[in-house]
């Protein structure tokens, strides 16, 4: 039987530790012909554990997930490359077995990461390809006709969704989810694939497609059920945008409540104008925290960034949620195309009437290829063609300085805890441990409202 280890290679804590969840799905993938094991960095004080783990287990395949590229920090800006290469290194001294990256980080800069990290193979977008490289490789087969697999000759990739079935494969037994259900509780769940949303800056269309793929109600109920019985405390719904299709979100929640599911959940939401009594559908079936990715209450500003909605619907959307007593958190990126003071003040004064909410703050648009970020400001001339973005690059607006927009915001915000500027790295790391020290779970952040 061949051996598989799956290395979640996140050791990102800040606000929260996130569960690896698409390695259960890599996991589902493999059938009874391959032993896996899942490890996870978070798990571990440092890589000597983690070597003692290999050489214990003596894998033929090693797949390293790569979630996050940088910390999206415009003021302390840190990439996790060196990072990554002194894992490879730890793996490589360990190990023999070939090395195959993955994850929503790889997918962005596959052909960069390959590289740099001196890898045999990668999967760029769903790892669920991962059986169809192993197969052929076993059998010496050509692995440049699978769609997203990358090799050390490759340049051009081609990039197609997975329609084939998918399966998380979930162990309440494991010690990385026993890590998860001891600091803070908080176990992750998907209802969908896809995102329809044309944001100028979103990597999301390029990783998963733009078509919306939708798993049955029932089965997602199902599994929130056993992570709920599993011991989570919370879950968070990891969807682009949850409520990117009305019909399919409110189907989830009424099969939560047909599943018994009495755990608090949460996720990412989009603040467009929703249904009536939307909020309230959810809250029942026991959604408790909105986080909204708004962006900016500059109607010009929406234009420029692509988003589905106008600042008008943002305080409707807002207004349900907090009528259904849900916690609610606002996402902003300040500085993008076109931001000048004007525009500036217009989301400043305009937050203001968003009551009981906590708001995070980026300054500065982290930019990647495949998006239409890329595309403006290479004609801007903010990068070249050629220049690697593996390190963290941020868009500038040519109107008003990143260090105005900091100076705007503190200023405006007064001190007030809720406002938590380049995402509150500081107030997080000083608060949420204390709060899951004391056994609290969740995100937690609504207790700086």
């Amino acid at each position: 039987m061949m051996k598989v280890l799956l290395i979640s290679a996140n050791t990102l804590r800040v606000p929260y530790p996130v569960y690896p969840l698409g390695l259960d799905y890599v996991a589902g993938s493999l059938d009874s012909r391959y032993q896996t094991k899942i490890v996870d960095l978070n798990e571990f004080n440092d890589l000597e554990e983690l070597g003692m783990v290999i050489r214990e287990f003596l894998p033929d395949f090693v797949g390293v997930s790569i979630r996050n590229i940088d910390n999206l920090d415009t003021i302390n800006s840190r990439g996790f490359l060196a990072e990554y290469q002194n894992l490879v290194r730890r793996i490589r001294k360990n190990s023999r077995a070939l090395l195959i990256l993955g994850g929503s980080g790889f997918t962005v800069f596959p052909v960069e990461f390959l590289h740099a990290l001196d890898a045999d193979y990668g999967i760029a977008g769903e790892g669920e390809r991962l059986p169809l490289l192993l197969e052929a490789l076993q059998k010496n087969a050509d692995v440049k006709s699978i769609p997203g697999i990358v090799t050390k000759e490759t340049s051009v990739i081609t990039y197609e969704p997975w329609d084939s079935p998918i399966n998380r494969s979930f162990n309440p037994a494991s010690s990385h989810t026993k890590f998860y259900l001891s600091y803070g509780g908080m176990l992750n769940l998907q209802t969908k694939r896809g995102c329809p949303f044309r944001c100028s800056y979103c990597t999301y269309p390029h990783i998963e497609g733009s078509r919306m793929r939708f798993f049955p109600p029932q089965e997602i109920a199902q599994k929130a059920r056993e992570l709920q019985d599993a011991g989570a405390k919370y879950i968070f719904i990891t969807d682009s945008a949850f409520n990117a299709s009305h019909d399919h979100s409110r189907q989830v929640a009424q099969a939560f409540i047909d599943a018994r599911v009495s755990i608090p959940w949460g996720g990412f939401f989009a603040p467009t104008a929703p249904p009536a009594d939307y909020y309230k559908r959810l809250a029942d079936a026991g959604l408790t925290h909105v986080e909204f990715g708004t962006e900016s209450l500059s109607d010009l500003m929406l234009i420029n960034l692509g988003k589905p909605f106008v600042a008008a619907d943002v305080f409707t959307a807002h207004s349900q949620a907090r009528k259904a007593d849900l916690h609610v958190a606002h996402y902003f990126l300040l500085g993008g195309p076109g931001e000048n003071y004007q525009t500036l003040q217009k989301t400043l004064k305009g937050m203001d009437k968003l009551e009981k909410s906590v708001f995070f703050f980026f300054c500065g648009i982290r930019i990647y290829p495949h998006t239409a970020l890329y595309d403006l400001a290479l004609k801007e001339g903010q990068i070249t063609a050629s220049q690697s973005l593996l390190q963290p690059v941020f868009y500038r607006s040519s109107h008003i300085s990143g260090r105005e927009i900091m100076q705007t915001v503190k200023t405006h915000a007064d001190g007030r805890l809720n406002w938590l500027v380049d995402a509150g790295e500081a107030k997080a790391t000083h608060v949420l441990p204390k709060l899951y020290e004391r056994g609290l779970t969740g995100p937690l952040w609504e207790h700086l409202i």
